[in-house]
């Protein structure tokens, strides 16, 4: 039998402190919103990024 196709949505990484969109996500649909420590170009640090679904 073949597999299903797996659903894939784009999310986007906006850093909590100055509202860029740093990094772009693929993955499964559904569960908890990410919040990631990552690192953010304008502020030359690491900071909370959290998901936003386009």
């Amino acid at each position: 039998m073949a597999k299903g196709k797996r659903k894939l949505e784009v999310v986007h990484l906006v850093c909590e402190e100055t509202g860029d969109q740093n990094y772009t996500l693929r993955r499964k649909t559904g569960g908890e919103k990410l919040k990631v420590k990552k690192y953010s170009p304008r502020l030359r640090k690491h900071t909370l990024h959290n998901e936003k679904r386009k």
